[in-house]
């Protein structure tokens, strides 16, 4: 079986130092691609750009943070969720925000799961953990 792709779309670099680690803690082996902002994630599902030569076919989920420079969460669920070609794509927010708005928003454009990112670390490798294992290796998803 092929490991699928995972993109992990956030700016802060500690958040995705400690993200990546808890990925490798959890001997997670899918290739991981780090956008740092909604615009350079469309660039990758669109195939455009420095990643016009990428392997075809969608990433198996996208874990995506919420505040952002030039593209938040919010504008690049509100495209994806819209495009036949993406919509189908698991989306989970892993965001720092426990603002009640941002919950109800990205559930209305289309999020499939809202996890808060813990302080802790150990918290952290766990969360990381459920989530990949879950829309990865258990969640069916349909034909591209």
């Amino acid at each position: 079986m092929e490991l699928k792709t995972i993109l992990y779309v956030d700016d802060n670099p500690l958040d995705i130092e400690l993200t990546l680690e808890a990925i490798k803690e959890n001997h997670i082996l899918n290739p991981i691609i780090v956008a740092n902002d909604g615009l350079e994630a469309l660039e990758y599902l669109a195939s455009n750009g420095v990643y016009k030569n990428r392997k075809p076919g969608n990433p198996s989920m996208v874990l995506l943070d919420l505040k952002m420079p030039r593209m938040d969460g919010l504008e690049f669920l509100a495209i994806v969720k819209k495009d036949e070609n993406f919509k189908r794509i698991p989306i989970i927010m892993l965001t720092s925000s426990q603002e009640k708005n941002d919950l109800i928003k990205s559930y209305n454009l289309g999020i499939n799961a809202y996890v808060v990112k813990p302080l802790n670390f150990l918290a952290l490798i766990n969360i990381i953990k459920q989530i990949i294992i879950f829309w990865t290796l258990i969640n069916e998803l349909p034909p591209e």
